[in-house]
This record gives structure tokens, sequence and C-alpha cells, in this order.
């Protein structure tokens, strides 16, 4: 399986045939912000593909956001360039879960905690969220995972 990094290099190439230039416009910001990443610090580093999808889902608020500020501001051209931007990226995400599912997870992990004899309270929240965070994995918002939880162990 090729990672997500190796996707986006081999996409601008499909983007150059198609001639689809916002596509390939969006991908090479994307990928420059990937490299930037990598090579700032005092030694490089190799992003992996969970940090690749954080980095993406990032780039693809920030998107959403300056679309909004143009469209308030009377821009609906340049909002609507955002958004077209904003989802190419997102097509490079991986499926969003729906709340029904997360809180099925959130259930699963309590149930296992429980099992293995953990007390859980209100204060076990970092407990809990530990094996949810590693399987929902950018897929849903964070915020509101740790209302789901905060609901259940309350």
């Amino acid at each position: 399986m090729t990672s997500l990094k190796e996707r986006l290099h081999a996409d601008v190439v499909a983007h150059m045939k198609e001639r689809n230039k916002t596509a390939l416009t969006t991908v090479r910001n994307v990928l420059g912000e990937i490299e930037t990443r990598e090579k700032s610090g005092k030694t490089p580093i190799v992003l992996e593909d969970a940090q690749v999808t954080a980095l993406l889902q990032k780039e693809a608020a920030k998107r959403r956001d300056t679309a909004r500020i143009y469209s308030e501001a009377g821009e609906p051209e340049r909002a609507k360039a955002e958004i077209e931007e904003a989802e190419v990226i997102e097509a490079y995400l991986p499926k969003a879960l729906s709340r029904d599912e997360v809180e099925t997870i959130v259930d699963a992990a309590i149930a296992t905690l429980r099992a293995e004899g953990q007390e859980l309270s209100t204060r076990s929240i970092g407990l809990v969220m530990k094996p949810v965070t590693a399987k929902i994995a950018g897929r849903f918002d964070g915020k509101a995972v740790s209302e789901i939880v905060r609901s259940r162990l309350s």
C-alpha cells in the first residue's frame, strides 16, 4: 500500500495530465507544506500517514475558514476558489465517522477498561481517550469525542 505522501506525489502528475490547475496547485501547496514541516527543526524527519492526515485536516480547515471570511467580505469568487481547494484536500482524508460510530467506539473502550478491572470515574477521561483517539485517528472532532466520553463516564 502506498503512503499518503506518495499518493499526493503521483496525483501531481495526474493533475498535470488532466490540466486540472486548481487540484495541481492545491496538491503542490500541500506537498510544500509537508516538506517544510519535515525540514524544519534541527534534524529532518519523515512524516507518517497519521501526521500527514492531521496536516491535511488543518489545511482544509484553513481554506474553509478563509472561504467564510471571503464570503462575509462580499468576495464570492475567492470564497468559491477556497472551497474548491478544501474539497481537493478533503478527498485525501479518510472517511469521517458518524456520531453513532464514535459512541460505539467509546462504549467499547469503556467496557474493555472495566473488564480489565479499572475503576472509571469522571477523572478517567484521559484513560478512555487514549484508546479511543487511536481508533478514531482524526476522523471525528476531538472536542466532541471528549464530550461523549465525559457524558458516558458521568
